[in-house]
């Protein structure tokens, strides 16, 4: 079975709304589009170059999927061609309850049923990655339908728009994979797994506080 690895990019306060540019996902008026641009940096270009390395298949919501069928196709032979070779070469499963473009070589719409989907994606291929796509990340968490999240948190804090894990997270256990990288501008990588069982609970002031008890 294949992995289905999350690749999210957020502010201090967990905003993931637009990071790319201002006419990204404007939505609810949001006036801070593309505030990933001026703290990009060599560090953590290399960090999302690597986190791509193996990838045989994109997950994307629609709105990802339509800025990158409008950008990906005419990059490649430019400063992004890796990239743009990559995400032109594997198939792109698109999970949208509309009638998108598929015009992008190796495009698929799923169907109404997405955690089955998502099922059979798994099965099909090795190396799943979402990018973006903040609607469909929730209904991945919710149903538990991914096993590493890949977070870059930048440091600035916004005050307003979509979050990371607005109205789609449940209670869940997650796995600190490597030690967390800075880079020079102050954002920090963390690679979390999925782990199992709930969050525990304690009581600092107990004898034994420090261990963990599980729900």
């Amino acid at each position: 079975m294949g992995l289905i690895h999350i690749e999210m990019f957020a502010t201090l306060d967990l905003v993931g709304q637009a990071p790319g540019g201002p006419e990204e996902d404007p939505e609810g008026g949001f006036p801070f589009g593309g505030w990933q641009a001026p703290l990009m940096d060599d560090v953590a270009g290399a960090q999302v170059a690597a986190a791509y390395e193996g990838t045989d298949a994109l997950l994307l919501g629609r709105r990802t999927y339509d800025i990158f069928a409008a950008y990906w196709p005419h990059q490649e032979g430019g400063e992004d061609d890796d990239i743009a070779t990559l995400f032109n070469r594997v198939p792109k499963y698109v999970a949208s309850r509309g009638t998108p473009d598929l015009s992008w070589a190796g495009s698929t719409q799923l169907g109404p049923d997405l955690a089955g989907a998502v099922r059979e994606i798994r099965e099909r291929h090795e190396d799943v990655k979402v990018v973006g796509s903040l609607d469909l990340v929730q209904t991945l968490l919710r149903e538990r339908l991914f096993d590493r999240l890949d977070l870059w948190v930048h440091p600035i804090v916004l005050g307003v728009g979509k979050t990371v894990f607005h109205g789609g997270a449940v209670p869940t256990n997650l796995t600190l994979l490597e030690p967390p990288v800075a880079s020079p501008t102050g954002t920090v990588h963390l690679r979390y797994g999925l782990a199992d069982g709930t969050p525990g609970t304690g009581d600092m002031s107990a004898p034994d506080r420090g261990v963990r008890r599980d729900a």
